[in-house]
């Protein structure tokens, strides 16, 4: 029976940082943010956990926001929003992991 090499974690050589969303690689347009949501993220100081989200979900939340007819779905879209960043692990009610810093 052949024995087997443990596994290892070899080091990168460089430290991990945080990186920035890339916009560029969108293909969807890009929503400006409201004042609206900004002064809810605010408020609620998820703005940093907004911000460390990927851009892509950034202009996500912001689009599907903007796009509510109805006043209280705009407003439903929005907590549903600020509920998931404060949890951390939902998107869109699905399954989100947070990259390792």
């Amino acid at each position: 029976m052949a024995t087997r090499k443990p596994l290892t974690k070899k080091p990168l050589g460089r430290k991990p940082t945080a990186r920035k969303p890339d916009f560029t690689r969108l293909t969807r347009r890009l929503q400006p943010m409201p004042a609206f949501v900004k002064q809810a993220l605010t408020q609620a100081g998820l703005l940093r956990a907004y911000r460390a989200r990927p851009a892509y979900q950034q202009n996500d939340y912001l689009g599907w926001i903007s796009r509510a007819k109805l006043p209280a779905t705009r407003d439903k879209r929005l907590r549903q929003m600020l509920e998931e960043l404060e949890g951390g692990t939902l998107y869109m009610k699905m399954r989100y992991r947070p990259a390792k810093p």
